[in-house]
């Protein structure tokens, strides 16, 4: 009976210490919002951090102050995603230099050079994340570059 009665108390001890754990120090996720940079447009965040990595969602040249787009140069709209980007990763406690992961989609392959210039002032070039530049159909507003980063502490 006492065996019992122990095995029954350290059942529920165990119980209790995996919900803590669970709740309060393995958090599910956070999701990430910052008013200076562009609201959703549709059902998703603006990232989303689980653990101690955040996933970005890709992010286009709104001005997030006028909700305007910024596509008079590709070189304007790059500098304008790159600052939303900075803003979101601001927002969740980190720079650029905790990037290690970045997806490029643009209109134009021919475009390269020049968003790349602009993306690249934003790394240290030794230390500068992995990435993929994709040409793709259309992008949402018909901007011509969005951006999408994943960041670990």
């Amino acid at each position: 009976m006492l065996f019992r009665k122990l095995y029954l108390r350290i059942k529920i001890e165990l119980s209790y210490y995996f919900y803590v754990i669970q709740k309060h120090i393995i958090p599910m996720k956070k999701i990430i919002f910052t008013e200076n940079a562009p609201a959703p447009i549709g059902p998703y965040s603006q990232a989303v951090l689980k653990g101690n990595t955040l996933y970005t969602s890709g992010q286009i040249a709104i001005n997030p102050a006028t909700g305007e787009l910024v596509t008079a140069t590709i070189e304007t709209e790059t500098e304008q995603v790159m600052q939303n980007m900075k803003a979101v990763l601001e927002a969740s406690g980190m720079t650029f230099e905790n990037v290690v992961k970045t997806t490029i989609f643009i209109m134009d392959m021919n475009d390269f050079g020049k968003i790349n210039i602009v993306y690249g002032s934003y790394f240290d070039e030794k230390t500068a994340p992995a990435r993929e530049t994709v040409q793709v159909a259309c992008l949402p507003k018909n901007v011509n570059v969005e951006i999408s980063m994943i960041a670990i502490l």
